[in-house]
Order: structure tokens, then sequence, then C-alpha cells
């Protein structure tokens, strides 16, 4: 299984506050995580590079998952553990107060890929039904979609369209959505932050992950499009190709 990640400050922050990486457990299964931090006094690098920190030294001990529900289970648990550290860790530092992240982390399997998120940044599949968002945002413009009160097209420009719901650090209790789907050869699956997914829509992803030379080439174009189109925003992107071939990582 191939993977690549990037993360970019893009052109308008002065640091980045997104975090993440594709790790390999024992068993050379894949867990790929993209977390966008949030808070005041650089508090947000802290919280993400927590959730991604966390997840990956939890993965290094992990053997490889044979079921679903397994994997959902693990998942879920450790983004809940994950979420204890962060808030922990803003009740006790005063300078860490309120901070938070979101998170989307997806174990690959050999036949399976299981999807846990919370918060905006996003998770996508390619196989041979397209391309297809599987994850939902947990922000104020889509629960506004979803009730009808918004178009998809109002939601663009909507002023509170950064406005979230839930995100992992900021509460005690919190909920996390969990999803498994198939997976075989030569499909590609993407997690990104909103820094891209706001300024690339799905069709270009989707053509740009596709027709890239490599894996690497596809992340540093969607970067650069991103970039191109304001870079208001830290643009992070994971990418893994479902593939025997074991070479570049």
């Amino acid at each position: 299984m191939l993977g690549y990640f990037l993360t970019d400050t893009g052109r308008v922050r002065n640091h980045n506050e997104d975090a993440g990486g594709i790790f390999y457990n024992m068993d050379r299964q894949a867990l790929a995580v993209v977390a966008d931090g949030m808070g005041g006094h650089r508090a947000g690098d802290v919280a993400s590079f927590l959730a991604a920190s966390t997840l990956h030294k939890k993965w290094k001990e992990t053997k490889g998952f044979d079921s679903p529900e397994k994997a959902e289970l693990w998942l879920n648990e450790q983004i809940h553990k994950v979420n204890d550290v962060i808030f922990e860790k803003a009740i006790q530092n005063e300078e860490y107060q309120g901070m938070g992240t979101t998170v989307v982390a997806a174990i690959c399997a050999e036949d399976f890929v299981t999807v846990g998120h919370i918060g905006d940044s996003r998770g996508y599949v390619s196989n041979s039904f397209g391309f297809t968002q599987i994850t939902e945002d947990h922000s104020l413009v889509n629960e506004l979609i979803r009730s009808g009160q918004l178009t998809p097209e109002d939601a663009e420009h909507h002023p509170r369209k950064h406005v979230l719901l839930k995100a992992l650090g900021t509460e005690k209790n919190i909920s996390i959505d969990t999803k498994t789907i198939g997976w075989e050869q030569d499909n590609l699956l993407l997690l990104c932050s909103d820094g891209l997914s706001n300024k690339v829509s799905d069709e270009e992803l989707h053509r740009y992950l596709i027709e890239g030379d490599s894996l690497e080439h596809s992340a540093h174009q969607l970067v650069s499009l991103a970039n191109e189109r304001g870079g208001e925003d830290n643009i992070s992107l994971a990418i893994i190709h479902h593939s025997s071939d074991e070479g570049d990582e």
C-alpha cells in the first residue's frame, strides 16, 4: 500500500496548525491521519500535533485488523482517548484553553477502509463507482444544507462557513462518525483539511488524483492549485493507493 502525506502553511498564515501523516503497523496496514487545529496563541498546532502523534504511537503498537468491526472499535476508542488528552492539556494550561482540532483518520486494510472523523476535514475514495466523499462535515453550513435552509451554492459564500458544530478536545464528551467501505486494488483514498476542499472542487480533486505521475506529484499539484486560489488556510492531504507495489512510500 503506497501513501504520501503533504502539508503546507499556505500563502497568508504565518504558521501551520495542521498535522498528520501516514503510518504503518506491525502487519503493514496503513493509518492515514489529517488534523486541522484551532485555538489562540498557536494552541491549534498543539492540538493537531497531539491528535496525530497520539494516534501514531498507538498504531505502531497495533497488529492488523481482520474485520471492519474491530477496526471501527479501535478507531472510536483511540479518537476518544485523544480527545481526553487534548481536553486535559487545555484545562491544565491557560494558554491552551479552548484549543481543539478536527481529525479524519483511516485504517487501510487489504479489503476494507475504516474512516473515523470529527469536524470538517474530509475523506474521499476513488473506485469503480467514481469519486465519492465518504465523510460528512460537522459544520453549521452543512447542517443548514441538510435541513434545507441553505443550498450548496449559497454555502460556498456563507459568512459562517468555518463554524464547526463538533471538534476534538473542546469538550469532555464527543461523538465520532465511523464507517467502513470496500477497498480493492488500484482504489485511491484522499484525506484532506478544508484548506484544500474549500479551494478545489471534487471534480478537480479526482482529476489531479488519477492523472498525476505519482502520489507525490498529485499532492503537490493540488497544494499548488489551492495556493493559486488564495491559500488563505493551511493545506494538508494524505493519499493512499491500494497497490501491491511496496516501493516508494
